[in-house]
């Protein structure tokens, strides 16, 4: 069993570094695609760019559960398959789009598919135990950090015979990634543990309203929200702020965001495993959003273009808090519903990304109009930075309830999850 456990982490490993790569691969040149279509300078593109992650995450955001439901029902194998396909079509509309309304459709279709993170973090809660959930969920980031050391700079280099030709191999990609998992990854969902598909719990409300029966799981909800919120004003600004502020070429800001794979590759495949042993899940997750608020601190006032390559390290060695944090959460909830967690948690995420991207790149265009009341290109980051240490007040509580239930836990015989959940 641990040898077929093994084995199907790094089937899910190598689905979702493929997936990134392709992610990676078009982050350096989608400004200069916007650009191209709309005719008008990086201000302007960074609000459409903003718009065009809103329209993936509304529709995802509807979506996501469902494929939820799905996943518990008929299993976490086909869902991802399908989110692997739909990825692929929106890279072929990318790369084909005469007019903007075509990216827009593209990110539509990826939106009502792209289910690849969410199914593959219940893959993984299915085959893990409960101890081994933050170590395991870390390797989702590995393979992240690991997909943006290779795609932005693929990315990078491939826009040297056009534009449109990052998004030509990020299709490729993923459409060869689709047929990998086809035929090589394993179902996780056992069948005993799967249930029938309730169309009254597919939805995002009902979705994050059911876990109101996890008052704690709820408490940490609302930091998660606050906490992708604020990651938005370096996911959603990045390109546009550095190409804007410091010049850079699509190339570089490939390299950057290769930077920002091998510190996170670094973090979250090892170092959180390390962390979390040395300092237990607590300090670990207030140490990382501490470190994310710095980094994004430090992003706003950065006046050399060498400063960004530095201030990547702090705020990158704040991921030891994300998958501690989904880990902590993950063991509130019984087995049989983790698709519904987790694709509950998606539906936040994607009410994250309606709000965050418009919110982050208006505030950059703002700040950076010609008729801008006070030129400040960093602004984004500096309300990220703010609104990390929000999160930062709001988490604090519902961390020393989960750390209560732990002690009581120790002296008694385990609980089964929902009353360790409610414990106060």
């Amino acid at each position: 069993m641990a040898r077929s456990n093994k084995a199907s982490l790094i089937f899910i490993f190598i689905t979702i570094l493929v997936d990134v790569i392709g992610i990676g691969i078009i982050i350096p040149v989608l400004p200069s695609l916007i650009e191209s279509l709309n005719g008008e300078g990086l201000s302007e593109a960074s609000r459409i760019g903003g718009w065009l992650l809103f329209s993936y995450a509304a529709v995802q955001f509807f979506c996501a559960p469902i494929l939820g439901e799905l996943s518990d029902r008929f299993g976490r194998r086909p869902i991802i398959l399908m989110a692997l396909l739909g990825l692929g079509l929106d890279y072929v509309f990318h790369a084909l789009a005469p007019t903007l309304g075509w990216l827009f459709l593209g990110r539509v279709l990826a939106g009502i598919t792209g289910a690849s993170f969410t199914v593959a973090s219940a893959y993984i809660a299915d085959i893990s135990t409960p101890e081994k959930k933050a170590q395991n969920f870390g390797l989702l980031g590995a393979a992240f950090g690991l997909g943006f050391i290779i795609g932005p700079v693929i990315g990078g280099v491939a826009a040297q015979w056009g534009v449109r030709t990052p998004f030509w191999v990020a299709a490729g990609l993923s459409l060869l990634n689709f047929l990998y998992g086809l035929f090589i990854l394993p179902e996780s969902h056992k069948k005993e543990n799967r249930r029938k598909f309730d169309w009254r719990k597919a939805n995002p409300v009902t979705a994050l309203i059911y876990f109101k029966k996890y008052p704690v799981v709820i408490s940490f909800m609302v930091s998660f929200f606050v906490i992708y919120i604020a990651g938005h004003a370096v996911q959603s600004t990045w390109s546009f702020f550095t190409m804007f502020q410091f010049n850079w070429t699509e190339a570089t800001v490939g390299y950057s965001l290769a930077v920002v794979g091998v510190v996170v590759a670094a973090v979250q495949g090892g170092l959180v495993k390390m962390v979390v042993r040395a300092l237990g899940d607590k300090r670990t997750v207030v140490l990382g959003i501490g470190l994310w608020a710095s980094g994004m601190f430090l992003f706003a006032f950065a006046s050399q273009s060498w400063m960004m390559f530095v201030f990547i390290v702090p705020y990158c060695l704040g991921g030891v808090a994300g998958p501690t944090l989904q880990g902590i959460i993950s063991n509130q909830i019984p087995v049989n519903e983790q698709g519904k967690l987790q694709g509950a948690l998606t539906s936040l995420i994607s009410l994250t990304s309606i709000i965050g991207p418009p919110l982050m790149t208006f505030i950059f265009y703002y700040f950076t109009r010609e008729e801008a009341p006070l030129k400040f290109a960093g602004s984004a980051f500096f309300a990220g930075g703010v609104l990390m240490l929000l999160s930062l007040l709001l988490i604090l509580k519902p961390l020393t309830r989960v750390r209560e239930s732990q002690k009581l836990e120790e002296g008694q015989k385990r609980a089964p999850i929902p009353e360790i959940a409610d414990a106060p």
